[in-house]
């Protein structure tokens, strides 16, 4: 379904992402991790992210702007679950526009439809996460209502920790 959104870029289209959109998908992934200095860390590919995306278990959503055609961003985003609510939610693991595009309300728009759509499903929240030193992706989050949890830290375990807190012994 296409949802076509007042900003100042005119013809803007927000629609979930088909399983044709997979390698437009991963080259914008490519972007983000460019613009985070974390090119590096794309040790994924495109294949891969078409299978979570559409594959017998899907584990992930995306939305895609479009602006006269072309591919200008994206929300991926994964249910997670919150029990004091005892509802599920959803969170946004990557929001990016094309730098060119920035500033013309397509990341607002992003956020505005993942707010909707957790609203329509009967979710209890919309989370996501932001690197520390992106102020102006800070500024932008709460002036849409946002509270950044300064008391909370990600916890992560990758690779060979992984593997060894895996195993069983």
């Amino acid at each position: 379904m296409d949802y076509r959104l007042m900003t100042s870029c005119s013809n803007l289209i927000l629609r979930f992402a088909e399983p044709t959109d997979y390698s437009v998908l991963f080259q914008l992934i490519q972007g983000l991790a460019e613009y985070e200095k974390l090119s590096h860390a794309v040790t994924g590919n495109a294949l891969a992210l078409k299978e979570h995306l559409f594959g017998s278990h899907r584990y992930i959503e995306a939305i895609l702007a479009e602006s006269a055609g072309q591919a200008v961003g994206f929300a991926l985003f994964f249910h997670n679950y919150s029990t004091f609510l005892t509802k599920p939610g959803i969170y946004l693991e990557d929001l990016f526009v094309l730098p060119e595009y920035r500033r013309q309300g397509i990341g607002k728009a992003l956020i505005t439809k993942l707010a909707q759509i957790t609203v329509e499903r009967d979710y209890g929240r919309l989370e996501w996460s932001v690197l520390d030193w992106n102020e102006p992706a800070k500024a932008f989050y709460r002036s849409m209502g946002a509270s950044i949890l300064d008391d909370w830290r990600i916890c992560r375990v990758t690779e060979d920790a992984l593997t060894q807190l895996g195993t069983v012994k």
